[in-house]
């Protein structure tokens, strides 16, 4: 029997849970679990330390605990006792002591249950509806404790009125120096204050008042020590600085007074007039030292002031730890009793403890829990075979003795303002209580001491009365259901446990690392953009090394911040922005790769855009082409077979092929980096900015919706190209030659107009010779863009934008990257766009789109760096050009004088819709098959030596186009589109494409619009622009 208890008190007091694969020192129960569980916020935290500590203790335990029970009833009913249940029930020498328990509980119930019904909302608040169900049980490991026995850990999260002045002294007591034995000293000079006994010198030389530092392993279980010789009392606490450690130093020496003033009492009579008696005698003094008034006489609070608030704030705090406690304290002896009885076999040990646990705490085990379990073992009383019933029994004594107290030293006022510190009249009646100890009956001890020989919930009810109310009030405000009717209900595993369980889940923190984060985000990325400007506006060397050093600053700053932002579970934060930051600031991106490889990375991009930028074509006789303005004008302008086929070749020829030998790479280190942050491959990766799950799907239904337009587009455009060039080179039941449609990547058709206009007598709508015979200029073209904005209230671009945008081509011999774009510095003043543009209706139109860029950075320039972006990555390509479709509009064309009339006949409408189609329609198919072929690139499903094949195989399916000439082995026909060497997502066009006519019709709407859609021009509506 002896061995037994040894060997369960050692299993107890030496228990440690590990870290999960790592080789972190491993937790014990004090200090390290008992302040996870009070500090943490973190689910998945707090549920491995609950789980590890449960198994660790309960499963060894259990054999041992079976022998223990046989051994124990077998020596009581030696004693004349049925089982050790019926004997610990004896020391209260009361026939009916059960059915008194369970009327005193009844009595308090209904305080418990609206108590457990806020504090549940509350963390449903926190963890939301997966963790907390606002009709079942709470999970055991969320209420601050491991037994979930005293809530008061969790106030933060539950405090009734948080702009009142905490309560918790504990950074006070930190801050004047406080230890262990000065929080001791100043619960004797309590008991002194009454007129009670010192400790003896014994006291301050044997007890252990903190944790040793020498290694041993020791029970840290507070606890007060009488060793039966008159002058040597110890008490054995890791003691922490803490305010709840100051209330735990008064209860223990609390046992410690009860026992120098029973010394006196022959052996067996040492002990307290029932077990409760010893637990209450403590308590009540922390009732008083916990008050406002009492932390102000000692020191640890600057002033009093009693409103309601405050009030109301202290109750619910000592509710918490005092109301919380007594199912808990009711229930362990009831499983205990049921055990020594046979009721609970050995088989129900768990199942009867949950049992009882729910019903009566009305919380659940957080995991799956079976026999093999022991989680009763887990709580110090059981392997310690400690009685716990005392502990209910206490909880009710302590009002009873704390409101005769009270009354002794002359208090007026609510119960729980009383502090009976000082007075002596309440001292000599405790002392009186404490000098019988056992040597009467309680029942007569207790009349003595407060009027009454029977346990009496009301003074408790008395002192949390308003607070009761309170609870009523806002419970019935909530529409709270009291009690837990789905009691079944369990929660659910955290994702990514129990490997996640070191993430940091305070708020507090982690809003600190976002600001921290976005301060310095502004600086490195302006950095990087004006080395990236510089570099895209004149192409050198120099450039080229400062940008890469730029890049890697970045990189590094990625990596820094991502890599922070990993350490916090934002699974159950509330702050919705601060949740979805951090999670876009833990995809690393490329900064993911290893710092050669990233290097590689950055150089492979750097030399893709570069070959692209400079490349030309060149005729035999040595004159060259560029892109722009040259190739880009020849595509749209001639009508010439052989010279299209030249242009269109020579470009693929000269750039495709040489971007070749760096694209497997690319793709490689872009799978690599995408593998990295958590995803399956590249397209995985740029496919996660939507947040939709079935994104392709959705994508492939938009397209079937859309092919009947394009189908018919693309048919009735062949015959024009077959009326022009004949049937030698245009097949009217085959795919068109892709060098025709007067674009170099066959994206819009709109320069093929002529060749197709419905009804060529019908009078122009392209202003472009409007514009060249009014003057028009490329700054003038931006001004007007500008002005559409303003128009609807909108900003207009800062002094900067003119100042240092690049809005032609430059005449000075620098090589620039001339594909137009729209720059943001991150320092909210400087927007920038680069573009050569050409004073024609439509880069008219790419000017607004641009300009619809630069509109939105200063629309958001003053949220976060992380949020400055478009709410997905189509939103911002479609706000240009939903501004581009009123534009567009005869009547708006009118407006702005490049147009003599902006009413259009039949015949106009119909040319003007032909002539957007082959802008907007035309590019339906090409901009969804882009990122189909790079797509499947990624995944691996599209090898490098098929690149050329898929890519023609893909346009030839949803274009109708097949490449002119012949093949050769080493084309990379994709290469020569610009997305592709930049590495920029292009499936954003084709999103664009179909939220900007939603964002049309809506702006539509605002303006007042009436009429055809096409015919709509939201120039000059506030309206519209406020919606915008």
């Amino acid at each position: 029997y002896n061995s037994l208890l040894s060997n369960m008190s050692r299993i107890y007091s030496t228990a440690k849970v590990c870290f999960p694969n790592k080789t972190a020192t491993c937790w014990s129960l004090d200090p390290e679990l008992t302040n996870i569980l009070a500090a943490s916020r973190s689910y998945a935290l707090l549920l491995y330390a609950w789980e590890g500590w449960h198994n660790a203790v309960g499963i060894p335990l259990k054999p041992l605990y079976q022998n223990f029970t046989a051994l124990s009833n077998a020596a009581y009913r030696q004693d004349g006792f049925s089982d050790t249940g019926a004997y610990w029930r004896s020391w209260y020498d009361s026939p009916t002591f059960t059915e008194d328990l369970e009327h005193l509980y009844h009595q308090l119930e209904p305080l418990y249950l609206n108590l457990h019904a806020y504090v549940r909302r509350a963390l449903h608040r926190r963890y939301g509806d997966r963790f907390i169900n606002l009709r079942g049980p709470i999970p055991a490991h969320l209420l601050g404790d491991m037994w979930a026995q005293s809530w008061d850990k969790i106030y933060d999260m539950v405090v009734p009125f948080s702009d009142k002045p905490n309560l918790d002294v504990t950074s006070t007591m930190v801050q004047k120096g406080w230890n262990a034995t000065h929080m001791f000293r100043v619960a004797e000079e309590f008991f002194t204050s009454l007129g009670l006994l010192p400790m003896p010198p014994e006291f301050w030389a044997e007890s252990m008042l903190e944790k040793p530092s020498d290694g041993r392993e020791v029970v840290c279980h507070a606890s007060a020590w009488d060793f039966y010789n008159r002058k040597d009392f110890r008490i054995k606490q890791c003691t922490q600085v803490t305010m709840d450690q100051l209330s735990t130093v008064h209860h223990e020496m609390g046992h410690v007074q009860y026992y120098l003033q029973y010394k006196d009492q022959h052996v067996s009579l040492r002990q307290g007039a029932n077990p409760g008696f010893h637990e209450a005698i403590g308590d009540v003094l922390a009732l008083s030292v916990s008050t406002p008034a009492h932390l102000y006489k000692i020191g640890l609070l600057d002033h009093v002031t009693n409103d309601r608030e405050r009030d109301i704030n202290y109750l619910l705090k000592m509710a918490l730890e005092k109301i919380a406690f007594l199912p808990f304290g009711y229930l362990v002896d009831q499983w205990r009793w049921g055990v020594f009885s046979g009721r609970t076999p050995p088989s129900l040990y768990n199942y009867d403890w949950w049992y009882l646990r729910t019903k009566y705490q009305g919380i659940c085990p957080p995991v799956v829990r079976n026999e093999t379990h022991f989680d009763a073992g887990a709580k110090f009383h059981v392997p310690n075979v400690t009685p716990y019933i005392r502990y209910f029994v206490s909880f009710v004594l302590q009002f009873q003795f704390h409101q005769a107290l009270c009354k002794e030293a002359g208090h007026q006022g609510p119960l729980h303002q009383c502090d009976i510190y000082q007075s002596t009249q309440a001292g000599a009646k405790l002392r009186a209580m404490l000098q019988a100890g056992s040597s009467r009956p309680w029942q007569e001890v207790l009349k003595d001491m407060v009027g009454s020989d029977s346990l009496d919930a009301q003074p408790l009810l008395n002192y949390f009365q308003p607070v009761t109310q309170w609870l009523q009030e806002q419970n019935q405000q909530n529409g709270e259901v009291l009690g837990w009717p789905e009691y079944q209900w369990r929660p659910p595993m955290p994702d990514n446990y129990p490997e996640g369980i070191d993430l940091v889940s305070d708020e507090a923190e982690a809003s600190k690392f976002v600001e921290e984060c976005d301060q310095r985000s502004r600086v490195v990325w302006n950095e990087y953009a004006e080395a990236n400007w510089d570099y895209s506006t004149n192409i050198t060397k120099e450039g080229s090394k400062i940008l890469l050093e730029k890049n890697v600053q970045m990189a590094n700053h990625t990596v820094k911040y991502g890599t922070w932002a990993r350490k916090f579970d934002v699974t159950n934060f509330q702050n919705a922005t601060m949740k979805r930051m951090i999670k876009k600031l833990q995809d690393l991106e490329r900064a993911a790769l290893p710092v050669k490889e990233l290097e590689e990375y950055n150089q492979i991009l750097l030399d893709m855009e570069t070959t692209y930028s400079v490349a030309s074509v060149c005729h035999s006789n040595g004159t060259c082409l560029r892109l722009e303005p040259d190739l880009t004008n020849l595509m749209a302008t001639s009508r010439n077979y052989e010279e299209l086929l030249w242009a269109w070749k020579g470009w693929r020829d000269k750039v495709g092929r040489s971007i070749l030998p760096y694209f497997p790479k690319y793709v490689e280190l872009t799978n690599k980096a995408a593998r990295l942050n958590g995803y399956e491959d590249g397209g995985d990766s740029w496919r996660s900015m939507y947040e939709m799950p079935f994104l392709e799907y959705d994508l492939e239904q938009l397209f079937q919706e859309l092919q009947p337009l394009y189908l018919n587009l693309h048919a009735y455009v062949r015959r024009a190209l077959y009326r022009f060039y004949g049937s030698k080179l245009i097949n009217l039941e085959g795919p068109i030659p892709a060098h025709l449609l007067g674009n170099m990547w066959a994206q819009s058709w709109s320069n093929i107009y002529d060749l197709v206009v419905p009804f060529p007598s019908a009078p122009r709508m392209d202003a472009t010779e409007a514009m060249i015979k009014q003057g028009w200029t490329p700054q003038r073209m931006f001004k007007e863009a500008d002005n559409f904005f303003t128009s609807l209230g909108l900003l207009p671009v800062p002094p900067e934008f003119w100042n240092k945008s690049m809005l032609e081509k430059p005449t000075d011999g620098r090589e620039v990257v001339c594909h137009a774009s729209a720059w943001d510095f991150f320092n909210g003043k400087d927007f920038r766009i680069k573009q050569c543009t050409t004073v024609n209706m439509e880069d008219l139109v790419v000017a607004h789109h641009e300009m619809g860029h630069i509109q939105y950075f200063m629309q958001y320039k003053d949220l976060p760096v992380t949020f400055r972006e478009g709410a997905n990555p189509g939103f911002h390509e479609a706000i240009g050009d939903v501004l581009a479709l009123s534009v567009s509009t005869p009547k708006h064309l009118h407006k702005i004088n490049l147009l003599s009339s902006g009413d259009g006949s039949y015949e106009e409408d119909i040319n003007f819709l032909m002539k957007m189609a082959l802008d907007k329609i035309a590019f339906v198919p090409f901009s969804y098959l882009v990122d189909q072929w790079r797509w499947r690139v990624f995944d691996g499903s599209i090898t490098k030596e098929n690149y050329n094949q898929e890519w023609w195989s893909l346009r030839l399916k949803y274009q109708g186009l097949f490449p002119p000439g012949a093949g050769f082995q080493g084309d990379f026909d994709p290469g020569a589109n610009f997305p592709i060497p930049s590495r920029g997502p292009y499936i954003r066009y084709f999103v664009s494409f179909v939220i900007q006519f939603q964002f049309h019709e809506a702006l539509c709407q605002a303006a007042g619009h009436k009429g055809p859609l096409h015919e709509c021009d939201i120039y000059q509506s506030q309206e519209a622009g406020k919606r915008l």
